[in-house]
């Protein structure tokens, strides 16, 4: 399934034309404090850059603070914004907002954080995420694949690296996706990697599709 021309879709496409499209697409949304932090992240404006004086007003009147994601990461989580979570599968489950999508797929823990002890706190049933493991969370050394209470690091430094490795790793170990990152994960299988593309429900297309 991820053969030599598959497995690189992923890092190849997203710097070049997927993060440019979701970023472009984001910043046509209603404005949140939380968008807006992980627009900024995810799109630094470089020096000497004119920025946009609204932007920088909306930054200030949220109190906005980028301490996030570097940019891949935040432009890979800008996508929980663009394509909405799945609702966990409750009679009566509610919205489910991207921050809360969030948790199940990355998690920040600072340098020395006692790796056992944090495998033990997890529930025993829960889907693979990425364990950032770093200063802070733009300043990452290493990345592990959390699954079956197993931290397995990553071969990749570079965040994009390791949510491609969390990726396939559902296909590796067989496991499914979480129930609310479904949509997301979807989106990724079928428009960046081309696998099954027609025989898996989808959510409703978005501009960044083509």
């Amino acid at each position: 399934m991820f053969g030599e021309d598959t497995s690189s879709k992923l890092r190849e496409r997203w710097p070049v034309m997927l993060k440019k499209k979701i970023i472009q697409q984001c910043i046509k949304l209603l404005s949140t404090s939380e968008l807006e932090e992980l627009l900024l992240a995810a799109d630094p404006p470089e020096d000497g850059t004119e920025v946009d004086v609204d932007f920088v007003k909306q930054i200030i009147e949220h109190a906005i603070v980028v301490t996030g994601w570097d940019s891949d990461l935040s432009s890979v989580l800008l996508l929980l914004h663009l394509i909405p979570p799945s609702a966990q599968g409750r009679k009566r489950p509610g919205k489910v907002s991207a921050s809360q999508a969030e948790k199940p797929l990355v998690v920040f823990k600072k340098t020395g954080t006692n790796i056992p002890e944090h495998l033990d706190a997890i529930p025993t049933r829960a889907q693979p995420y990425v364990l950032a493991v770093g200063v802070k969370k733009n300043a990452i050394h290493q990345f592990f694949i959390i699954l079956d209470k197993n931290a397995i690091p990553c071969r990749s430094t570079s965040s994009l690296g390791a949510f491609d490795e969390l990726f396939k790793a559902h296909f590796v170990f067989g496991t499914s996706y979480n129930i609310m990152l479904h949509n997301m994960y979807t989106f990724i299988q079928t428009t960046v990697y081309n696998i099954d593309v027609g025989k898996v429900k989808e959510s409703p297309c978005v501009s960044v599709r083509a």
